[in-house]
């Protein structure tokens, strides 16, 4: 009989505030969300690299305040007068916009604000390079207060690890993180790529994850963890 072949253990995705790893490379962006009522204008630009907690934050701030969660591009001028009616968050809004989307955003931008109700839009890249064609938006956008969240330091670094592995069911060694650290690329996309490909290697190996089995697995990574 054939053994089964190897599957990633389940992850347990968390986008609540009790999963969100504080620490002083994000505490600023965190304390802007929490200060929502202060925001000039009523709105805020998050910006940070790839998985550096964007869509976390924002459904931290949505669950807290009622506001449904949007990528950018599926925004529609049809959707504008409901969507203005409540606090919104809206995702990638960086990303080149096609022209009807970027119309209707600025309709939902100036409607949402006579409606005196919280936006908070967020983006990869500093406000100031967002391919927003339209002048008015453009400036407006480019004029809203804005959080940035840093790249992370060894305290987030070291605790997401550890989060990404308990959220596959898997416990490391502080030996196996200390040396993740030292050698992986400071950002928390190679971390999830890092740990999955653990996950997989452990799995298909039957071997327990160690420092030597995470070098080999860093070694595929050269782009990466250089």
């Amino acid at each position: 009989m054939s053994e089964p072949l190897p599957m990633d253990h389940p992850r347990l995705p968390g986008l609540s505030r009790d999963d969100f790893v504080v620490a002083p490379s994000n505490a600023v962006a965190l304390a802007m969300l929490d200060s929502w009522r202060d925001w000039p204008r009523g709105k805020l630009v998050l910006t940070g690299p790839s998985g550096s907690g964007k869509t976390h934050l924002a459904h931290i701030w949505a669950a807290e305040v009622g506001a449904r969660v949007l990528d950018a591009h599926d925004l529609t001028s049809e959707d504008v007068p409901a969507l203005a009616a409540a606090p919104l968050a809206l995702d990638d809004v960086d990303v080149a916009l096609p022209p009807a989307t970027e119309e209707a955003l600025f309709h939902l931008h100036n409607l949402i604000h006579a409606n005196a109700q919280p936006l908070l839009l967020t983006g990869k890249r500093s406000v100031a390079t967002w391919p927003l064609r339209l002048p008015d938006l453009r400036s407006r956008v480019q004029g809203a207060q804005s959080a940035v969240l840093k790249a992370p330091d060894d305290v987030l670094l070291s605790a997401l690890l550890v989060k990404l592995f308990a959220e596959r069911q898997l416990q490391v060694a502080p030996t196996v993180i200390e040396y993740l650290i030292k050698r992986m690329d400071r950002s928390f996309d190679a971390a999830g790529r890092i740990v999955a490909a653990l996950d997989r290697a452990s799995l298909a190996e039957r071997r327990t994850i160690t420092v030597r089995l995470a070098g080999e697995v860093l070694d595929k990574f050269p782009t990466e963890t250089s």
